[in-house]
């Protein structure tokens, strides 16, 4: 997990090195400036100016016009799960099932082609469109195989009689500390798995089998190969895996290989699966697939009422509070191994109390240099800011969950959510801020988060903490420029400028002068990866 260069120099004019001039639609480099043209070479920046200058400098270019209103960098998603939803895929994709009853069936069909015996997983369970699914309805399924299926927020599954069984579940009590396992009224399990429940089941650590089935190679790689495409369409040049263990690294690495890894990759690798004596180090294109971090988890769910808080608040728990997943001392000594090996952490903490322990471990470390991560850092006053501030923690907000999901917000935290996806707090305290769609769990499209940023309004116009407005271009900010920087990046890409890679996104609206509930409406014209197309709208 090393750093990239501080000063990269582009790759030098030789054999098959052609230059192209991007011009057209005003371009926003990220760094104030706005220049005409762009020159890039071997997918570097080169220059940037006029386009007469560049015209003179390099006059054997190939000229590429830009169709469209507006040219920014890339964007960038510093935290979401691609590798999940493309899993998803090759399990049972629950994800245009309109019902139980389609559910049920498709869970059926999988679990005829499976032995007995074998996990039969489906993903993801959205209780809005679909309905509660309990482990009666499960057991419908099959009483020969285990069946899981997987809540979209990836804190919680539902499991039938079967899996229960083989998950050593029977009372309760049988739940591990940082866990939580769901009752009928008579006291029965009715089959809710939360948290590390069945996360330790899932991602139960190196020389373990995981109870999710990951389908064949090839079929791994065709859903990844869909779902990058899919993020190319919103204009993501670049993003971050939240959650990888050896299985999904393998399967970027295979991806990459075979040349079809069209986007730029960091990989935050799952804590039970790192070794802080052997972190993974660079592989052969850095620049294209790499582990940046280790992640861990704290906390539970900003949207599902379980994160951490130090005040009491109607939670989904039932106990007023949420649950805390790592154990302090486990908690402690991951943290710490980690930075003495050089390694990044890039902590899930929601509530304040989650990310006050965080910080609270941070700063008793002895000074590496390394800038950790705090993941979501959802739920933090000025006294909390100023500490993440002194300890130059890079922290990676929600960008879209105001807009998709304020009213529960309130309901859960009333006057807190105030500094609930705190961006201007945390913007104005100098703090790195970094952009997150945390997809699948909430849609990737960055216009989207943005409009959500600027405005903090619902769908139903529900304002929620308008004190943490940030203007549009701030917010472009955050998903290129911070994104970068979580990464490590900064020195390489997250500005249009000379030195730079050529990662960009051409929209066909000029955001900065759209009205803000008009945000989402904009489109992607095309979507560039180091000088070269990887989507275009053809329009």
């Amino acid at each position: 997990m090393t750093a990239l260069p501080a000063t990269p120099a582009p790759a030098p004019s030789g054999a098959g090195a052609r230059t192209k001039i991007f011009t057209g639609p005003r371009i926003l480099a990220g760094d104030g400036t706005e220049p005409e043209a762009l020159a890039v070479r071997s997918g570097w920046i080169v220059a940037a100016g006029t386009r007469h200058d560049l015209r003179s400098a390099f006059p054997e270019a190939e000229e590429v016009a830009l169709d469209g209103a507006l040219v920014v960098p890339g964007f960038n998603d510093a935290h979401c799960h691609p590798s999940q939803a493309a899993l998803a895929r090759v399990r049972v994709d629950l994800n245009t099932l309109p019902d139980a009853g389609a559910v049920l069936s498709a869970l059926r069909r999988q679990a005829r082609r499976t032995p007995p015996g074998q996990w039969v997983v489906g993903q993801p369970l959205d209780e809005r469109r679909i309905g509660v699914l309990d482990r009666d309805m499960l057991d419908q399924v099959s009483d020969s195989h285990p069946v899981l299926v997987i809540h979209y927020s990836l804190h919680r599954a539902v499991a039938n009689s079967a899996g229960l069984a083989a998950l050593g579940y029977r009372s309760p009590a049988d739940a591990p500390p940082g866990g939580q396992l769901g009752v009928h009224a008579d006291g029965r399990l009715d089959g809710h798995l939360v948290e590390r429940a069945w996360l330790d089941p899932w991602l139960p650590g190196t020389g373990a089998a995981s109870i999710a089935p990951y389908g064949t190679p090839s079929a791994q790689q065709a859903a990844l190969k869909d779902v990058i495409a899919e993020l190319h369409a919103c204009g993501i040049t670049s993003f971050c895996d939240a959650l990888v263990t050896p299985a999904e690294q393998e399967l970027y690495a295979r991806t990459l290989a075979a040349g079809e890894l069209t986007a730029r990759v960091g990989m935050l690798l799952w804590h039970s699966y790192a070794d802080p004596e052997r972190l993974p180090g660079d592989g052969p294109d850095p620049l294209r697939l790499r582990t940046v971090g280790v992640k861990m988890m704290l906390d539970g769910a900003l949207s599902g009422g379980t994160c951490l808080c130090r005040s009491p608040y109607p939670s989904a728990t039932g106990t007023g509070n949420g649950l805390q997943i790592l154990g302090d001392d486990e908690f402690t000594a991951t943290v710490r191994a980690i930075d003495a090996a050089g390694g990044r952490v890039a902590v899930h903490a929601n509530g304040d109390q989650a990310v006050q322990t965080v910080l609270d471990v941070i700063e008793s470390l002895p000074g590496s240099g390394t800038r950790h991560r705090i993941e979501h850092c959802s739920l933090i006053d000025d006294s909390l800011a100023g500490r993440i501030a002194r300890a130059q923690l890079i922290t990676v907000p929600f960008g879209p969950f105001v807009a998709l999901h304020g009213e529960k917000l309130l309901d859960y935290y009333g006057d807190r959510v105030d500094h609930v996806c705190a961006h201007r707090t945390l913007r104005d305290a100098g703090i790195v801020v970094a952009g997150s769609s945390d997809y699948p769990l909430a849609p990737p499209d960055p216009l989207l988060a943005i409009r959500s940023l600027v405005t903090r309004t619902t769908a139903a116009g529900t304002t929620v903490g308008a004190g943490q407005r940030i203007g549009a271009q701030d917010a472009v900010d955050v998903y290129t420029r911070g994104s970068a920087a979580a990464s490590d990046d900064e020195s390489v890409k997250g500005t249009l400028t000379v030195g730079r890679l050529a990662d960009l996104a051409v929209l066909d609206t000029d955001l900065t002068t759209a009205e803000p509930d008009a945000l989402p409406e904009i489109r992607i014209r095309s979507t560039w990866v180091g000088g070269e197309c990887v989507y275009t709208s053809h329009h």
